[in-house]
């Protein structure tokens, strides 16, 4: 059974639907380049398959590559250019998925954070509970969508 789950940008110029089973699960993660851009501890994201990702508005794009040679990657960040929401983002390294911010999802009060990523960089004073799986950088993929998955 599959259902429709919508969300946008904070003044509705981007909108955005994705039929997924099931509310998927989030991550936070605490990695410097997601506290610059949420202007927070961490960002908060679901992943979703791409094509499943309807998008409605014109959303900005901005390109940011790292990294040089076989290590390259380009992550396409889109955002609305109205309230500078930042909505979602594809990534070289993982072709096929899109990574939504999870504050974008109408229902985002119904999320479960269900792991965190590059704790090491956290904010003092931010908790991570100790049956929450966590790792210090990146999580190797295959763990990391296992949890997500669950």
């Amino acid at each position: 059974m599959s259902e429709t789950v919508e969300g946008g940008c904070r003044c509705g110029a981007v909108r955005y639907k994705v039929k997924v089973d099931r509310l998927p699960n989030a991550y936070a993660c605490h990695c410097l380049d997601c506290q610059t851009w949420s202007g927070s501890a961490f960002s908060l994201q679901f992943i979703v398959p791409e094509a499943a990702l309807e998008v409605t508005g014109k959303p900005h794009l901005y390109e940011r590559t790292t990294g040089e040679g076989a290590d390259a990657r380009t992550s396409h960040q889109r955002g609305c250019t109205n309230c500078m929401t930042r909505v979602y983002n594809t990534n070289t390294r993982r072709p096929g998925l899109a990574v939504v911010r999870a504050g974008t999802l109408d229902r985002s009060d119904e999320l479960t954070i269900v792991a965190h990523i590059w704790a090491k960089r956290k904010l003092k004073g931010t908790d991570i509970p100790a049956d929450v799986p966590s790792w210090p950088e990146g999580a190797p993929p295959a763990d990391f969508m296992a949890v997500l998955m669950k």
